[in-house]
């Protein structure tokens, strides 16, 4: 099962020092995902990091950003927007209903079913799907190894979803949470969660 790890949708001061670290303890894949942030602000973060890593990460946005920095792809945000013309590379994207899958998954490299347990960082974003929805979805091979699971994807929910035949899963706020960017410096306790993730994933 994949692990993938989404950035916190804001920038903070320690970020380029944290992804620096998870990248070490075997990080593979992350999403840099920051709606409506200036471009600049995405380059500045890449820059301190090693570029060693880029291949390591997708973009959601200003996919100029994928070429200029030789990242591994883009992410699009939803099931039907075009892949912009002339790109040739990793495309990713999200699915926000189970009947979106079978044909987005023909055309990207993975894609990921959003609200698919309680958020944990937005209360008010609940579970889209029943566990018997989702179940028959598995069954009917709409959710295989190139269906990752997001939103709500905690150490429990991990378990559900690799019941559930899903590829890999998607983690921003229950990592996330063990940082408080206003009050931390030492993110020890990220670091520790981040292992915790891995060994549940296997």
């Amino acid at each position: 099962m994949k692990l993938v790890v989404m950035t916190k949708p804001t920038f903070f001061v320690e970020e380029d020092k944290i992804l620096t670290s998870l990248f070490d303890e075997g990080m593979e894949n992350l999403h840099l995902y920051k709606p409506g942030a200036t471009p600049m602000y995405s380059e500045r973060l890449l820059t301190l990091m090693d570029e060693e890593v880029y291949g390591k990460i997708t973009v959601h946005d200003h996919f100029y950003l994928k070429e200029e920095y030789r990242l591994r792809g883009i992410h699009i945000n939803d099931a039907t927007t075009a892949v912009p013309a002339g790109y040739k590379g990793h495309v990713s994207r999200t699915c926000h209903t189970i009947g979106e899958l079978k044909e987005a998954k023909r055309k990207t490299d993975y894609v990921f079913l959003a609200d698919v347990f309680d958020s944990l960082s937005d209360k008010s974003r609940t579970a889209a799907y029943s566990y018997d929805q989702l179940e028959e979805a598995a069954r009917s091979g709409m959710i295989d190894k190139k269906v990752y699971a997001l939103g709500g994807v905690n150490i429990e929910t991990i378990r559900t979803a690799r019941e559930l035949g899903f590829g890999g899963v998607v983690v921003c706020g229950d990592l996330w949470n063990k940082f408080d960017i206003h009050q931390q410096q030492d993110y020890k306790e990220l670091m520790l969660h981040f292992e915790r993730l891995r060994k549940a994933v296997g």
